[in-house]
């Protein structure tokens, strides 16, 4: 028998390891941020329904100015299981109820204040509107989310303040109630799948939420797991990326703007988006401004057609009920969806790499594409296109970026022979989840015109040479005319002269008191703007910059705004 030797051992291993361990990538091994058990679960709803119900709705505004008399706040026709069947017929798999909004009323019986719910004459005294939602949902196999605001206009916390109050001396008492407010409501109610702290939330809570509320998603604060989409129109950009950096997610106010594929945490996008337009609270003028099926529709293809979650508000009139144009929509609104995406005329599901064919046995029109990736294991494409077969060759007729959990595509009809999409960009293997094809008919709202006056740039500002002083000038502008609704917003200093101007600091004042810092970013010369609050007539807004000139100031030069598209 022929002996190997030890030398031609080595030399064998060594082939096998040149060879055999060539640099071809494991895909398995790439480093992509992933949905924890409890964020994919979440995002799994798609539909969500809100309820706001407050002293707000007594009064016809959006936020509680203390003006009501508790003895005639009675919403004795009240049914949350009412409330449930309309979450139900919208295909919300959740509520997220409003425990306490800004005017500090809370809808349970808590020690921490006299304005709570044992103050009115609802249920003589004895009622908790908590425990209503959560039998309720728990009935009707809906999850339950809980908002509770982390100001107090009583404690001198308004808006922006993130539960900072305006006198510092007061601040370790209001802290003490707050999270006693949160503790009741994450220990008494089951369990809790989302917390909403509008707007963040300064309060240290981490302890409260690790120990009572391990399955919940987190809305806002220092601990969010989910970010704001940036406004309540119900729209994500595109594209919108599930991923994010750390360091923004921890600002507490992370939005679609902070989106970033290669981002190292994993916070999907709530689009919240009231019925009535610009308007949370029930009053017999806002239902007058109910939108329409073909707004809601636009809505579901800009929010959970982009991967995002979508949050529809729902809110009570003062005897407790959903007005009934109300519900009819909302109904409305789940049996639209369902029509239209029910029953595709073909799918494949379950597929890896970079090329998913559905093939059809005759020529068949299409005019929608519905795609779903498997995220559990990170946002992998990156670039794609859809391409039909027509008669001998590929056609083109969509390019895309983001997909995440539901990518929409939707487009004039062709009639094709195969649709193909073809990844061109990834950052490990494609998982494709589903691949859908359509034909919907009557889908005008589609191919409306967006309307979009807000995002050209604007004029707002501007300066001489001789206005800097050692090179720094102070300028304040009154935003209040510019900002209508919540949002993101810029400001850009002297276009083209960026090199020279900078900011270098940037102040947000909210009705006369400072805004938390990190509702301001600054770039160089730009300034991004978070708006989380509510905007009303009675809201003023304010920005302090501090501009600095790294060269003697020899132009004037301009300061420009727009919202974000």
């Amino acid at each position: 028998m022929k002996r190997i030797t030890v030398n031609q051992i080595v030399c064998l291993l060594s082939v096998i390891f040149l060879f055999g361990c060539s640099p071809k990538q494991d895909v398995t091994e790439v480093q992509l941020a992933k949905p924890s058990p409890q964020q994919y679960v979440w995002h799994e709803q798609e539909r969500i329904m809100f309820i706001h119900f407050g002293m707000a709705t007594w009064q016809g505004r959006e936020y509680d100015n203390f003006s009501t008399d508790l003895s005639r706040v009675n919403p004795y026709k009240l049914n949350t299981d009412e409330w449930c069947e309309v979450a139900l017929s919208f295909g919300a798999k959740q509520i997220v109820f409003v425990a306490k909004h800004v005017g500090g009323f809370c809808w349970w019986p808590t020690e921490t204040t006299d304005y709570d719910v044992r103050h009115i004459p609802w249920k003589e005294g004895k009622g908790d509107l908590v425990a209503d939602v959560s039998a309720s949902c728990k009935k009707y196999g809906l999850k339950l989310g809980l908002y509770l605001y982390p100001g107090d206009d009583k404690w001198g916390a308004g808006l922006g303040s993130g539960g900072r109050t305006s006198d510092p001396s007061k601040q370790e008492a209001f802290n003490k109630i707050y999270r006693q407010q949160l503790t009741e409501l994450l220990t008494n109610y089951g369990i809790i799948t989302e917390v909403w702290f509008d707007g963040n939330c300064v309060i240290d809570v981490k302890d409260i939420l690790e120990k009572y509320a391990k399955d919940a998603v987190i809305f806002q604060s220092p601990q969010a797991s989910i970010r704001w989409v940036g406004n309540e129109d119900g729209y994500a950009p595109y594209p919108a990326w599930n991923g994010v950096k750390s360091t923004d997610l921890q600002s507490g106010v992370a939005t679609a703007v902070q989106g970033d594929p290669d981002g190292d945490a994993w916070a999907p996008l709530e689009c919240d988006v009231p019925l009535y337009k610009h308007n949370w609270f029930w009053s017999p003028a806002n239902e007058a401004k109910r939108r329409s099926l073909g707004e809601l529709m636009k809505i579901y293809y800009r929010s959970a057609g982009r991967g995002a979650v979508m949050l529809l508000n729902a809110t009570p009139d003062t005897l407790g009920v959903i007005p009934a144009g109300d519900v009819a929509r909302f109904a409305e609104l789940g049996a639209e969806i369902d029509r239209r995406f029910s029953s595709p005329l073909k799918s494949v599901s379950d597929i890896k790499g970079n090329e998913v064919i559905i093939a059809f046995d005759t020529p068949t029109t299409i005019n929608h594409i519905v795609t779903m990736e498997d995220y559990r294991q990170g946002e992998r494409i990156r670039a794609y296109q859809l391409e039909g077969w027509v008669k001998d060759h590929w056609v083109p007729i969509y390019a895309g970026s983001s997909v995440g959990r539901k990518k929409i595509d939707f487009f004039d009809d062709i009639t094709l022979s195969k649709i193909r999409l073809n990844i061109t960009k990834s950052a490990a293997e494609p998982l494709i989840r589903s691949f859908a094809a359509y034909h919907i008919s009557n889908t005008p709202e589609l191919f409306e015109k967006d309307e979009k006056p807000l995002s050209h740039w604007k004029y707002l500002n501007g300066w001489m040479p001789d206005m800097f002083h050692q090179g720094l000038l102070d300028i304040n502008i009154n935003l209040t005319p510019y900002i209508p609704v919540p949002g993101q917003y810029e400001i850009k200093i002297n276009p083209g002269k960026q090199d020279l101007i900078s900011v270098s600091h940037a102040e947000l004042v909210y009705d006369g008191e400072r805004a938390l810092d990190e509702f301001v970013t600054i770039k160089d010369s730009m300034v991004l703007i978070n708006r989380t609050a509510q905007v009303t007539n009675e809201t003023s807004i304010l920005i302090k910059l501090t501009l600095s000139a790294r060269d003697s100031v020899k132009e004037s030069g301009s300061i420009f705004f727009r919202k974000i598209p």
